[in-house]
């Protein structure tokens, strides 16, 4: 079984429709996030984008107009559908709080919760 075949099982995943911007070097583009883990998140295809697997980007997931966002540099594993699936590689302290906030309250469940951030510890 590959790895993320391995991801998708250990890591729940949250429905989360929002703003999202990646960028790389000075190109910026505006998408829509479909759903978000510990791990990385799958968005829609922006217009006018063209990249490759393993390419990184800075992301960031808007949780309140501009206000609070989820900031981390994830790099491409999949581009599907017209859709395109990154993993997480780095993500700062804020960042980190939010987005385990936002799995708790989507999740219900703050134990499922660290036990996934146990395995991004040992991973």
């Amino acid at each position: 079984m590959s790895d993320s075949s391995n991801d998708k099982r250990r890591f729940s995943r949250v429905d989360f429709n929002t703003f999202t911007t990646i960028s790389r070097d000075n190109h910026h583009w505006q998408s829509y996030l479909i759903d978000i883990s510990l791990k990385g998140l799958l968005i829609d295809l922006p217009e006018g984008w063209h990249g490759n697997i393993g390419d990184e980007y800075k992301v960031a997931v808007i949780l309140k107009e501009d206000e609070v966002a989820i900031n981390m540099t994830a790099s491409i594993v999949h581009i599907q559908h017209n859709r395109i699936g990154f993993r997480c590689e780095h993500i700062d302290t804020n960042s980190i709080t939010h987005l385990r906030r936002l799995m708790e309250l989507n999740l219900g469940d703050a134990e499922l919760v660290n036990r996934e951030l146990s395995m991004l510890n040992h991973a």
